[in-house]
């Protein structure tokens, strides 16, 4: 999952960055409306957390302004102002939730994970494709209820993948929601990557039927 990040205070952007890079995600950063704007509006994020008071765009610029362009991506806005008035503002912006500073890391967890739960996909603790299981809240990859230890990287592959079962997911898509804007990242990474899943979920199981195919051409696909 890739979340954009426009914050203009630079040590609570890099928190949030770092905390929720350890919980798996993907992030990028902008410092200020523009450019939150401009990687909202050309790149594919599947969250933004957007501070309402920001250089050169307010919040409610950006939120307003990607809306009237039909990006419908989550959204949840960040304020240091707690009025109820002010809340209402960015609601009416086109936000999807809004949390008041300070906050607690673990309530912008949760309220991550209830956005994530509403419109296109619905994004539960536990994917589980056959035999398969991903757990999110834990980390853990089994399969016939053996632990499979992944890297974060691979587990995020992997999730995504899970998540759009039955969809094919080229490496580009890969790319887009697994790795963040800064990453180098190669197509053959994704081979790579997924070289290293297969390996770990398909070999030590060679009785059973593959879990991920290539769809020569286009991409992977879980089924």
């Amino acid at each position: 999952m890739r979340i954009l990040v426009v914050e203009d205070e630079h040590r609570i952007a890099q928190t949030i960055k770092k905390g929720l890079e350890q919980e798996r995600y993907a992030v990028d950063i902008a410092y200020d409306g523009a450019a939150g704007y401009d990687l909202a509006s050309t790149e594919d994020y599947d969250m933004i957390i957007l501070d309402r008071m920001l250089p050169e765009k307010t919040g409610i610029d950006v939120c307003t302004k990607l809306r009237k362009n039909d990006n419908h991506t989550p959204i949840l806005m960040l304020t240091a102002k707690s009025q109820t008035s002010d809340k209402i503002d960015g609601l009416d912006a086109g936000a999807d939730d809004y949390l008041t500073k300070p906050f607690s890391f673990e309530e912008l967890l949760a309220r991550i994970r209830a956005l994530s739960r509403r419109p296109k996909q619905s994004l539960n603790t536990k994917i589980t494709i056959k035999d398969l299981t991903l757990d999110r809240e834990t980390f853990q990859v089994f399969r016939e209820q053996k632990i499979i230890q992944l890297s974060g990287k691979e587990f995020s592959l992997l999730e995504y993948l899970m998540r759009n079962k039955g969809k094919v997911i080229s490496k580009q898509q890969l790319i887009d929601h697994v790795w963040d804007f800064e990453a180098d990242v190669l197509p053959n990474t994704v081979e790579v990557t997924m070289r290293n899943i297969r390996r770990k979920i398909e070999k030590p199981f060679s009785h059973k039927k593959l879990v991920i195919k290539t769809v020569r051409g286009f991409g992977y696909k879980i089924e």
